[in-house]
C-alpha cells in the first residue's frame, strides 16, 4: 500500500485535521501514513473510517503496551508511562478494577457543588477585568479541570505553570522535542507525591487508591500507583482544557446553535457537549496501538509488528455514521461518537469531563452574553502534533 505523507497532504494539519481525515476517508478507511513530527522513524496505520474504529478500538490482536515491542529503543520506561492506558489485559483488567472500586459515579457527582464554585471564582475574576477581554484558556478552561483534578487527588500546592508545560510536553510534543524529559520530571513528583500520601493519608482519591483492596487483598503497588496518578492529573485535565476550548469556539462559530442554545439550556446543554465532542473533540487520535499478529481491519491486512493509530476525529465525521458530517447541530441525536474511546480503554473520567463541560460552558455564556473572539488577540496558535486537537491560548471579549 502506498504511504500518505501528511505534510504534503495537509499543510494546515493542526489548524484542519479534519479536511486531511476526510481526503483519507474518501479513498478507503485505513492508510499506511507518514509523519514526521511522531516518535516513531517508520510509517504506522492509520484508521479514519467510523466502524472501521470501532473494530480497532476492540480488536484483540492491537496491543497498547509498547514495552513489548522495539519501536522505542531511545524512550525510557518510567513508573509514569506504565500506566494503565498503555497496558493489556490481564494487567488492564486488574488496574482498571482497582480504580474503578474508588473512581465511582458517586464521587464525581458529589465533587458538583466544588465545581460550580470553582468556575463560578474563574468568571468573577474574568468579571473583574477592566480591559473586558481575556485568555479563555488561561483564565478558565485550563484553570478549572486543573484544580479539580488536584482537588480530587489531593495534589497540595502543585505548580501550576510547571505541570502545564510537562503536560503539554507529553500530549503535544513540539517537533524536534520527542523525549520523556517531562515525563521524568512528572514521575520524579509523583513519587514524592504518593510516598507522602502513603505516610499522612485523607480523603482524596490517591489516598482511597493506596488504602483500596479487592476481594483477593489486591490492591496498587508504588509504582503503579504513580502510573495512575500520572494518568489521572493528565488525562483529567488535558481533554476538558480542549472539550471547553473547542467547544466554545464551535458555539462562537455559529450563531444560530448558540442562540437556541441559550433559549433551552436544560433541553439543549447535554447534546451540545456530545455534539462538541463529535465535531471537534479534544483527542484527535487514539494513542498508539501495536498487532501483535496480522489483523484486518476494513478489509486491510496490517502486518505482526506494525504501529496503528484510530483516528476519533476521522470517526466523529464520517458521513456513513453521521449525515451531514461537517455540520455542527446540537439538535442531533447524541451517543454514539468516539472521542471518549470505546472499549476497554474507554476513558474512566469521562463523566467528570462531562460534567466540567456542561458546567463552564453555561456558567461562561451565561456570565457573558455577548462573548465573542477577540480579533485583537492575534492568530490562533494551533497544538502541533497527532494527538490533541486544540489552540494554546483563544482571546475572548465581551
Amino acid at each position: 500500500m502506498p504511504v500518505s505523507d501528511i505534510v504534503p497532504l495537509s499543510p494546515d494539519f493542526d489548524a484542519d485535521p479534519h479536511s486531511f481525515f476526510a481526503k483519507l476517508r474518501a479513498a478507503g478507511p485505513v492508510h499506511l501514513v507518514s509523519d514526521p513530527n511522531t516518535r516513531l522513524s517508520e510509517p504506522y496505520w492509520l484508521v479514519v473510517g467510523y466502524e472501521e474504529a470501532r473494530a480497532a478500538l476492540t480488536h484483540p490482536g492491537l496491543r497498547k503496551d509498547w514495552h513489548a515491542t522495539d519501536m522505542f529503543p531511545e524512550f525510557e520506561r518510567t513508573a509514569a508511562n506504565a500506566n494503565m492506558l498503555e497496558s493489556d489485559p490481564p494487567h488492564h483488567t486488574r488496574l482498571r478494577r482497582l480504580v474503578a472500586r474508588e473512581f465511582t459515579a458517586r464521587r464525581v457527582e458529589a465533587m458538583r457543588p466544588r465545581v460550580e464554585q470553582i468556575t463560578d471564582g474563574l468568571l468573577d475574576a474574568m468579571a473583574a477585568r477592566p480591559e473586558r477581554s481575556a485568555d479563555l484558556i488561561r483564565d478558565l478552561a485550563f484553570p478549572l479541570p486543573m484544580t479539580v483534578i488536584c482537588e480530587l487527588l489531593g495534589v497540595p500546592d502543585l505548580d501550576r505553570e510547571s505541570f502545564r508545560e510537562w503536560s503539554n510536553d507529553v500530549v503535544a510534543p513540539k517537533p524536534g522535542t520527542l523525549d520523556n524529559t517531562a515525563q521524568r520530571r512528572l514521575s520524579a513528583y509523583l513519587v514524592d507525591l504518593v510516598a507522602a500520601k502513603a505516610e499522612s493519608p485523607g480523603d482524596d482519591l490517591l489516598s482511597a487508591l493506596i488504602r483500596t483492596r479487592d476481594e483477593d487483598g489486591d490492591s496498587l503497588s508504588p509504582d503503579e500507583l504513580i502510573g495512575m496518578a500520572f494518568l489521572l492529573l493528565v488525562a483529567g485535565h488535558e481533554t476538558t482544557v480542549n472539550l471547553i476550548s473547542n467547544g466554545v469556539r464551535a458555539l462562537l462559530a455559529h450563531p444560530d446553535q448558540l442562540a437556541a442554545l441559550r433559549a433551552d439550556w436544560d433541553g439543549l446543554l447535554g447534546g451540545a457537549v456530545e455534539e462538541m465532542l463529535r465535531y471537534d473533540g479534544p483527542v484527535q487520535n487514539s494513542t498508539y496501538r501495536y498487532t501483535g499478529e496480522d489483523v484486518e481491519i476494513g478489509g486491510v491486512v496490517i502486518p505482526a509488528g506494525q504501529a496503528v493509530l484510530v483516528s476519533l476525529a476521522g470517526a466523529g465525521r464520517d458521513p456513513e455514521r453521521f449525515p451531514e458530517p461537517d455540520v455542527f447541530d446540537i439538535r442531533r441525536a447524541p451517543g454514539g461518537h468516539l472521542a471518549f474511546g470505546h472499549g476497554l480503554h474507554f476513558c474512566i473520567g469521562a463523566p467528570l469531563a462531562r460534567m466540567e463541560g456542561r458546567i463552564a460552558v453555561r456558567g461562561l455564556l451565561e456570565r457573558f452574553p455577548d462573548l465573542a473572539l477577540d480579533p485583537a488577540g492575534g492568530p490562533l496558535e494551533w497544538l502541533p502534533g497527532a494527538l490533541m486537537h486544540g489552540v494554546s491560548r483563544l482571546p475572548v471579549r465581551w
